[in-house]
């Protein structure tokens, strides 16, 4: 079990309307019940649905970690009057799927995105990587099915739903473009990581991970790093083989305090990056931060 330890302070304690966990809305309100795994969807289904949903996303705070997430009974009733579910899959948060076995809710419509990648979930060259947020292509498939979704729960609100989306989909738009500018002029620069989250963004724009795969892997999993791997990922920093470290602020351990520490003594840019939202920001505003860090790093 990966333990996630909180380094921002202040935490997220959100409304309902903005993804927190929180008592659902009676049924019979005219708006379409959204239950998300996490505020990074749960924002996302907010953004398309605008006034016409009410969306309750199950994790919400930092500290919680999906893999081993354990629901309570108010989580439990959210979906058992949900109309719309959405999960990420792949494993990452497979406790929506006993979950709604036991909501009692034939009805419910769940979007998966690892399905709607259609990305295989066992390649031959790795593991898959369900960290699906960071991929823009995948995010505007997911945006697709959450128009045609709620369009069908809702047909006079098509225009309304279709337009969120167009907005939705430009700024992601503008955002992939600039990963093409960053790739024309970045492509092949070494990255490192602490773990996996960021990787289909650092890919969009060209650059390649260098780090140790049993170091990212065992950080992921919450298991020890043996000192062989630690050693040649500490070699990243003061070899400078890597242009930056692309560090996990939601998630801390003894070998990432190192790793992170070695970086900084080798003037290794670091970039923080995150699995669920920060503070006050939307998921555009996030990835616009994340990208233009990426970019300052680079430089």
């Amino acid at each position: 079990m990966r333990k996630k330890i909180l380094l921002l302070s202040g935490g997220l304690v959100l409304s309902l309307a903005l993804g927190g966990c929180s008592a659902s809305p009676p049924k019979g309100d005219g708006l379409i019940h959204v239950v998300a795994s996490t505020n990074v969807y749960g924002d996302i289904a907010r953004q398309i649905g605008g006034d016409r949903v009410t969306v309750t996303s199950i994790i919400s705070d930092p500290s919680q970690d999906p893999h081993s997430y354990e629901a309570d009974a108010q989580v439990q009733l959210s979906l058992s009057k949900a109309d719309v579910v959405i999960q990420n899959g792949g494993g990452y948060d497979s406790f929506v799927d006993s979950l709604l076995k036991g909501a009692n809710n034939p009805k419910v419509v769940l979007l998966n995105a690892s399905t709607i990648s259609g990305y295989d979930q066992k390649p031959a060259s790795g593991e898959f990587n369900e960290h699906l947020w960071y991929d823009f292509p995948t995010v505007k498939k997911v945006v697709s099915k959450l128009v045609s979704t709620f369009t069908t729960e809702e047909p006079s609100r098509a225009g309304t739903f279709a337009a969120n989306a167009s907005r939705f989909t430009g700024a992601l738009g503008l955002l992939q473009a600039a990963e093409a500018t960053l790739r024309s002029s970045s492509a092949g620069e070494g990255v490192a990581i602490t773990e996996p989250v960021p990787l289909y963004m650092l890919d969009a724009v060209g650059l390649v991970n260098k780090t140790p795969g049993k170091f990212s892997e065992a950080i992921e999993a919450g298991t020890d790093v043996s000192p062989v791997i630690l050693r040649q990922t500490l070699a990243l920093f003061s070899d400078r083989a890597v242009k930056l470290l692309a560090y996990n602020d939601q998630t801390s351990s003894p070998e990432t305090k190192r790793v992170l520490a070695a970086a900084q003594k080798a003037g290794v840019a670091v970039v923080p990056v995150r699995e669920t939202l920060p503070a006050g920001k939307d998921y555009l505003e996030w990835m616009t931060d994340t990208l233009a860090s990426i970019t300052a790093a680079l430089k």
